[in-house]
């Protein structure tokens, strides 16, 4: 998934991972002893959010967000994580495997291969989701 994962998608993917699977993955990322700076531990603050209004398609601010986010530097490449809510572990180890893959170390594959199932997760939720709402669709006849 590499050639069609860039980062910004890597990272939004990584956001929405469970914490486990992120802190077991960057465990191993970390298990061969390679060089790791904390640049930005985790830290929460607020992000405003802005959605757009889908008829007239003008921006405007919902509200804010609480979120944390850090970086951190791995084999001298560098690696980011922000995530909603206040899980400065889940954060921490999201921004690691960034930089795992940054730097093209040995467990790269296997952070595509956790972003591909947060990918097949989300649309497996989106079908529940969409199959429960498909009862209450109403089909208008078409009067000609």
């Amino acid at each position: 998934m590499s050639d069609s994962l860039n980062r910004v998608r890597r990272c939004g993917l990584l956001a929405q991972a469970e914490m486990e699977e992120l802190r077991v993955l960057a465990d191993a990322c970390l298990a061969d002893g390679a060089d790791v700076r904390v640049l930005v531990a985790p830290e929460v603050g607020l992000v405003s959010t802005q959605i757009r209004e889908p008829v007239a398609g003008e921006r405007f601010l919902l509200g804010d967000v609480l979120a944390c986010r850090a970086e951190v530097e791995l084999a001298g490449h560098r690696g980011w994580a922000m995530r909603v809510g206040d899980d400065r572990v889940a954060v921490l180890a999201a921004a690691v495997l960034d930089a795992e893959v940054e730097a093209g170390r040995p467990h790269a594959a296997e952070v595509d291969r956790l972003c591909c199932a947060v990918v097949a997760r989300q649309a497996e939720q989106q079908h529940r989701e969409w199959a429960e709402l498909a009862p209450t669709v109403v089909e208008f006849e078409d009067l000609r």
